[in-house]
């Protein structure tokens, strides 16, 4: 297999694309580097297509180091043919070249097995041929394999020996390749997943499945995840049901028809094959790939989720009361500055059982008249109701100058409890850095979140079920795309961020932290490969995705990279504009100053795609891209689950995307849904192809359950 020609035709991409991206990949380029520094090469592919090229690409050399192992397995046994090697060498999947291996797969001693070591291998033959003996029928052409050793093995009569000669069969038909695929696609087509109680008495959330049965090739993904964990819980049992009747007459077609004196041996052998054989693994194939299925898809939403909620716009300038709420031990209480600085911290009781509501007031007064608070941020766990309750009357009463926000406090207990945390503030008790959390996940969601493992950020569904090394690897991806999409600044980001710059591991990242400790900040790009451990491929890597803010030279504070500061010069000089005024806000009218850029790229000797990156970065130096995200919605005043009434409009911010629909923030504590059928008045194939995380959305009132505590919400007026 040519695997180049395969990706580029698989992915819709030119050869010579493919082969530039795959060199890169080989030679230690990361995927963010050579998204954002080698588009001449790859012909401009973005992050997004690279990992789908390096994972295929995983894959199909998976594929082809696989084949010449069971190659060399087959031939050890002396049985490899040019044709059987010519059909292992053209499957293009894994399951394909596993079907071919099976007949030849060392495996336990089977009947089959037995059969053929006591020479019954040429009556199954007979059987399969449906050859006519001589004279007599079945038992007589068994008799003379009822050798000493045939009895020895205990076949030691004609019936017997038919007997095994039959095992040899069924085993024969379990094992084709041919049949096996066959079989699959029927079973994968026709076949119902179907489930029932353990104990259709008791109430569980499985009760939708209690006597349950969908088609497994139209069943969604939530509903095999929901089934998978209800039988893991014990609450239901679970099987695949296929027409068997119709299997084992599709499977017995496959095979020449006689009617001879053989034919019902045959049949008997072939449905066996299938009955015990082929169902039960063919079985536990479908719910295996139908599981694979659903996680890999689960894990996508969790990834595109993550996306979103990194990507939210920073509230810049917020000047923060974080509040985490609590009952007994009180609501913890952080004060920032603009940067994220602990100003001050404390401990409110605004709840049961002491219910301070007035000193909470008067607390919250005083740290608004003392450090210039502008924004009160509010965790959405325990007793956030009443928090809020009383937050929104401090508002209205004293301060109608402030505004409020409810934050998700998913994954904070897990930073502040963790070693991490410990390091950063040692001195700050695990309370109060849960609270800080809070505060500067608003000020800047990226930098705070990647202080938390992102199975723990709250955006998936049935996290807890998925292949945890497989969702590492892909939120770890997203997590390295988002950091080096926006950028770091190498004299402020923390070592947890610093990790995720393309290049930097987590020991270099902590390296960089403690030389600008001991040296003071950087003030050049080139200082950088003075940081131990970070080499001359480390510095290529992730010296254009860390920002210099105020350095010598104003390029360093830019995504422009080293290796094209000349480029950027001639740019800036040919505008007829100097580097400071990149200092200053940019050169917004580049573009037009320096003509036509397909010219200018030849005589400057760059790619076009370069300099046309390049050009874009002058415009405006540094801009953020998450600055282009909505806006965080804030309150000012309180509402409940009791204010809402159908039909009530309302704008709300989507919080979870799963496979069903998605979950959005209205204000009143707890999220509603809106179904997947009412996200628009057209066929919607996935929530996440209306919206994302972090959206700001209109949605009007549907349904409120207040005694189960449910908001069913529609995005349809009128619908």
């Amino acid at each position: 297999m040519d695997i180049i020609a395969t990706l580029a035709e698989e992915l819709g991409l030119k050869p010579a694309a493919v082969q530039a991206a795959v060199d890169l990949i080989d030679e230690g380029n990361t995927i963010p580097f050579i998204a954002r520094y080698r588009k001449e090469a790859t012909g401009g592919m973005d992050d997004v297509a690279l990992r789908a090229l390096d994972e295929r690409l995983a894959y199909l050399r998976n594929l082809e180091q696989r084949k010449e192992d069971v190659i060399v397995l087959i031939n050890a046994q002396g049985k490899l043919t040019p044709e059987l090697e010519a059909e292992i060498r053209a499957a293009t999947q894994l399951q394909r070249v596993e079907d071919l291996y099976k007949p030849y797969r060392k495996k336990r001693m089977t009947r089959a097995q037995k059969a053929r070591e006591a020479g019954l291998e040429p009556l199954a033959n007979m059987i399969i041929m449906q050859v006519t003996p001589k004279k007599g029928g079945p038992l007589e052409a068994a008799a003379p394999f009822v050798t000493p050793e045939a009895a020895e093995a205990g076949f030691d009569t004609p019936e017997k020996a038919l007997a095994g000669a039959a095992d040899i069969v069924a085993e024969t038909v379990a094992e084709d390749a041919e049949n096996v695929a066959d079989l699959r696609a029927f079973t994968e087509g026709t076949a119902d997943i179907v489930s029932v109680a353990v104990d259709a008495g008791e109430k569980t959330p499985y009760e939708p499945y209690y006597d349950f049965a969908e088609p497994a090739r139209k069943i969604p993904n939530h509903r095999v995840l929901a089934i998978d964990r209800g039988e893991r819980e014990e609450k239901l049992r679970v099987r695949v049901r296929v027409d068997v009747e119709a299997a084992v007459t599709r499977l017995g077609s496959r095979w020449p028809r006689r009617q001879g004196p053989f034919a019902p041996i045959l049949d008997a052998a072939v449905a066996d094959g299938y009955k015990r054989l082929m169902a039960p693994s063919l079985e536990r194939e479908l719910r295996a790939r139908l599981t694979v299925r659903a996680q890999m898809d689960a894990i996508k939403v969790f990834a595109k989720n993550l996306e979103g909620l990194l990507s939210a716009r920073p509230v810049r300038g917020a000047r923060i009361i974080s509040l985490d709420p609590g009952y007994r031990t009180g609501c913890k209480v952080a004060v920032l500055d603009e940067t994220g600085k602990l100003l001050d911290h404390g401990v409110v009781y605004p709840t049961k059982p002491r219910h301070d509501v007035a000193g909470t007031k008067r607390e919250l007064a005083r740290l608004v008249s003392r450090y210039g608070i502008n924004t009160i941020v509010i965790g959405n766990g325990t007793a956030s109701r009443e928090t809020e309750e009383v937050v929104s009357e401090f508002i209205a009463e004293q301060a109608p100058e402030l505004r409020y926000t409810i934050v998700n406090e998913a994954g904070a207990s897990v930073y502040s409890a963790s070693e991490l945390a410990s390091q950063e503030y040692p001195d700050l008790d695990v309370t109060t850095r849960g609270a800080m959390s809070l505060g500067r996940r608003l000020q800047d969601p990226l930098a705070e979140l990647v202080k938390i493992p992102p199975q723990s950020i709250g955006v998936g569904q049935y996290q807890h079920d998925l292949d945890q090394a497989e969702l590492a690897r892909a939120l770890g991806n997203v997590v390295e795309d988002v950091v080096n999409r926006v950028g770091v600044d190498a004299n402020t980001a923390s070592a947890s961020l610093l990790g995720y710059v393309s290049g930097i591991t987590p020991a270099v990242a902590r390296n960089i932290v403690a030389y600008r400790e001991e040296n003071g900040a950087f003030t050049d790009r080139g200082q950088l490969k003075k940081v131990p451990k970070l080499g001359p491929k480390a510095f290529e890597q992730c010296a254009g995705f860390l920002r210099i803010t105020g350095g010598d030279n104003p390029l360093d504070a830019t995504s422009v990279h080293p290796e094209s500061y000349a480029v950027a010069t001639a740019v800036l000089e040919r505008a007829g504009v100097g580097e400071k005024d990149l200092a200053q806000g940019g050169v917004p009218d580049i573009a037009q100053r320096v003509g036509n850029l397909a010219a200018l790229a030849d005589e400057l000797g760059c790619g076009f795609l370069t300099l046309f990156d390049i050009v874009h970065e002058l415009e405006k130096p540094g801009r953020d891209p998450r600055d282009d995200a909505p806006e965080v919605v804030f309150s000012r005043a309180a509402l409940s689950i009791e204010d809402l009434q159908p039909g009530m409009e309302l704008t709300g911010t989507v919080r979870n995307v799963v496979d069903f629909g998605a979950f959005v923030d209205v204000g009143v504590h707890q999220d509603g849904l809106v179904h997947i059928s009412k996200m628009a008045r057209r066929f919607v194939k996935h929530p996440s192809d209306v919206v994302a995380v972090g959206d700001t959305v209109k949605v009007w009132v549907e349904k409120v359950d207040r005694d189960r505590g449910k908001i069913s919400l529609t995005m349809v007026e009128g619908k």
